[in-house]
């Protein structure tokens, strides 16, 4: 299936088309190649891209796989009709039948953030993102009251990326503070958090993992050592339990799957946003 073309098309920027064929996708072992083509908004741009699958298919030997978000009916006519691929009208399957069962027609509003830098929603998310960015690996402890969660957990357990996919996708405020051995010595969480432990959420990793990880920034280090990875990975766990923090391990979670569990536990309601 190596030899197999997907397209996500769309007059936005193809993000919803693409999340939501991926999602169907996943349910198949293959790994086809991914193409989007974002901002099809023109019947210039809509010849063009009916051209390209189908000189895709063609040089395959087999129909490519079309994932549309169109919103236009005289492109996505065009797309249809003239198309070789196997083109899958996400909006029309979802969108009509909702429209009879609510007994209203959809706004067919053009491209999902057409007007999304107006809200405040936009605003509370950059905001996030700025946020996660300052407080990204303990650089700095200001402001820790107005985090919604913050990430603790040995170095490269995965609390830079889950902070940002926080911050982007749901708009947390999510700190993040990697555990250190002065802290193991210590056995206590570092100071600077201990008035925010209620909002602490840990993350750990398998240590053979880590010594892999780690391996990949500082080779043969003692850093990146098996021992030491054991090392720190019990200790931070043993902290997590004295200290009553929530924990999960990242060794075999996505960054989507660990940001869902964070919600449920420390910011249900944002499940929602």
């Amino acid at each position: 299936m190596l030899n197999r073309t997907v397209y996500f098309i769309s007059d936005g920027t193809g993000i919803t088309a693409e999340t939501f064929g991926n999602s169907i996708l996943a349910q198949f072992t293959i790994k086809p190649r991914h193409v989007r083509r974002p901002f099809i908004d023109t019947v210039d741009k809509v010849h063009q891209v009916v051209r390209e699958i189908n000189h895709t298919t063609e040089l395959e030997g087999r129909r490519s796989i079309v994932f549309v978000t169109l919103v236009d009916s005289e492109l996505l006519a065009i797309l249809k009709t003239q198309c070789k691929g196997m083109v899958l009208d996400m909006f029309n399957t979802f969108i009509e039948p909702l429209e009879t069962e609510f007994g209203i027609t959809s706004n067919h509003r053009v491209g999902r953030f057409s007007d999304i830098s107006k809200s405040q929603e936009y605003t509370d998310r950059i905001e996030a993102i700025n946020f996660s960015l300052a407080h990204d690996d303990g650089q700095s402890a200001k402001n820790l009251e107005q985090a919604d969660v913050i990430l603790v957990g040995v170095s490269r357990s995965g609390k830079t990326p889950t902070s940002l996919y926080l911050a982007m996708q749901h708009g947390i405020k999510a700190a993040n503070y990697p555990l250190i051995p002065e802290d193991f010595e210590r056995r206590a969480i570092p100071a600077s958090l201990a008035p925010h432990k209620a909002k602490c959420f840990g993350l750990t990793i398998a240590p053979e993992r880590l010594c892999e990880i780690r391996n990949e920034r500082r080779p043969n280090s003692k850093y990146a050592s098996i021992e030491n990875c054991r090392h720190e990975v019990a200790e931070a766990e043993s902290m997590m339990r004295r200290e009553g923090i929530s924990w999960l391990s990242s060794t075999h979670k996505s960054i989507e799957e660990i940001a869902t569990t964070i919600l449920r536990d420390i910011r249900p309601d944002r499940l929602m946003y």
